[in-house]
Parts: C-alpha cells; structure tokens; sequence
C-alpha cells in the first residue's frame, strides 16, 4: 500500500502547526482565568517563549489525525493535542537545565533559562504541566467525563515515574550521574528511550484512539504503532546528534556522543540503527493494516519520522 505523497503530508503537518500555534498562543494568554488570582507577567512571558514559535506540533498532529481516523471531532482533539504539547514543552524547559543536559540552544533560540533564569525555567516547567492537565479536564476536550478522566490517566502515566521522568533518571544515571557510569545494553537502551521519549508519542496516538472510541483490537494496534514511531524518532535524533548539522537542528550536535549517552547509534552503529529503524517503520506500517488507505496520513507520518533531518 502506497505511502502518501510528501508533499500533501507536509501541508497537513503545517496546517495542524499553524491551528496549533493559535490554541497554544490563546492558552497562554495573560488574563486570569476563572479560580485564577492572576498570572505573573514574567512567568507567562516564560512559558509563550518556551512554548511558541517552534516545533513541528508532531504530537498534536498525531493526536489529530489518530482521532480522524476512528471519527473523533478535530476541535477536541486538537485541544488535547494542545495539552501533550504543553507537557511536552515543559519537558523540554527542565531537561535543558544545567542540573540535566545544560542546553542553551532550543529550536533555534536561548532556552528558557538562558532567556531568563533558572528559576523562571524551574517555574515554567511547573506551570506548562499544571496547565497541560487543566486542559486535558475541560469539557471542550470531550464532553464525556469518562473520556477525559482516561486521557488524563494515560497522560499522568506517560509522563511520571513509570514513563517520561522515569526515562530521564536512567538517563541521568547512565551517564554516571549517581554513580559510577556503566555502558547500558541495547535491551535497557530500548526501555529507557520507550519512556524518555517514546511515552509521550505513544500516548499521542492512544489519546487519538481514545477519543474516538476505538475497540479493543483497533487500540492494541494504534499501540503498537504508537510504540514502533516513539523509538523511531529517538533513533533519527540520535543519528541526528552524531550527523546533523546544528543550523539546521536549531540546537546544539554532537553532545550526546560527546556526554558518552546511552543510545543505539552508540551500540550498534550507525548503519546498524538505520537497519532497526527500517524494521521499526515497517513494524509502524503492518500495525496499520486493518485501517486501510484512511491510515495513509499516519504511515506518512512515519516516514517522515525517521526521515527527518530537523
């Protein structure tokens, strides 16, 4: 079954950017909502730097077009795609810390607490992932409760010890952080990037999923292809990190290598990660088998995945 064409793919994407953009923009307003007291200027200054202005939206979009596929309404999806993205940011705000990976470059521009300080990034971190789960509840987002009380769990799971944080401290702890630093084999390598990065993309697509009501069996394979893109993307940044050019990334090359990171790049080479990530998009393109041609936008999506050179 033919992938769609790139060019139509990358219309969607940008299209799902730009409405994004305009959600994200008006979340993050100045004026307090209501059981708000009010919203520090410098804080919410923060918070629009960290997150507007940049990123492809992949996951809003993943979370877009997996609600499309099962007939879920775009407005709610993309609301909730909005809320991933928060987190998302919000992740990003604290890995680039100097307690953790010491960033001063972020899709282009100063991380936050070089744009600011220290205590501006700690606090907006805090605040985008106090808000991503404020959205996540509103009824705009579905107008079932048991719907929003599911898509929250997911994210609380995606995102905690078990998932995104967890992922973070075996990282910290793989480069020596706690103790004395150990090389890490391609089954721990593979469970510490599932949660570092592959959680919350794989929560993307099950938000998808979840909103659109979607059965047992459609849900075990919108999981699995959830899974199979989550390690795909990590393994493009790591062959990015070692081969990117960093004008074109917007941040930073070389630092994982150089910091000695557990990847596969590292233990399987370069050619040998390239090989895994072709069977991970095939793996991505078989679970999609029983949505026919309307999965095709989600097939472009992990091709362009593993792709990408950004």
């Amino acid at each position: 079954m033919a992938v769609m064409d790139f060019t139509d793919f990358n219309q969607r994407l940008a299209a799902c950017a730009s409405d994004a953009e305009i959600v994200l923009a008006d979340l993050l307003q100045s004026e307090a909502l209501t059981g708000e007291t009010a919203r520090p200027e410098r804080l919410i200054s923060a918070m629009r730097h960290a997150v507007l202005g940049g990123g492809k939206r992949l996951r809003p979009f993943l979370v877009t077009e997996t609600a499309a596929l099962f007939g879920a309404p775009r407005d709610g999806a993309m609301l909730a795609g909005c809320a991933l993205e928060l987190l998302h940011c919000y992740s990003l705000v604290h890995d680039d810390l100097p307690a953790m990976d010491n960033d001063d470059l972020r899709r282009g521009k100063p991380t936050v607490h070089k744009a600011f300080d220290e205590a501006a990034a700690i606090l907006c971190g805090d605040a985008l992932l106090t808000l991503a789960f404020d959205v996540l509840a509103r009824t705009q987002v579905h107008k079932d409760a048991n719907v929003r009380i599911a898509l929250i769990s997911a994210l609380a799971r995606a995102a905690g010890v078990g998932g995104m944080a967890g992922g973070q401290m075996y990282d910290l702890a793989a480069e020596g952080r706690f103790s004395k630093k150990r090389a890490l084999g391609e089954s721990e390598i593979v469970t510490l990037q599932a949660m570092k990065t592959g959680a919350l993309l794989r929560f993307a697509c099950r938000a998808g999923a979840i909103l659109g009501s979607a059965d047992n069996a459609a849900l075990d394979n919108i999981e699995r292809y959830g899974a199979a893109v989550g390690q795909a993307f990590q393994i493009a940044d790591d062959l990015l990190d070692v081969e990117g050019d960093p004008a074109t990334l917007g941040k930073a090359a070389g630092k994982d290598a150089a910091a000695g990171k557990a990847t596969l790049v590292a233990v399987l080479g370069a050619e040998g990660a390239r090989d895994q990530l072709a069977q991970l998009i095939a793996d991505a393109d078989a679970a999609l088998a029983q949505f026919g041609a309307k999965a095709d936008t989600l097939r472009a999506a992990a091709h362009f995945i593993a792709e990408r050179r950004t």
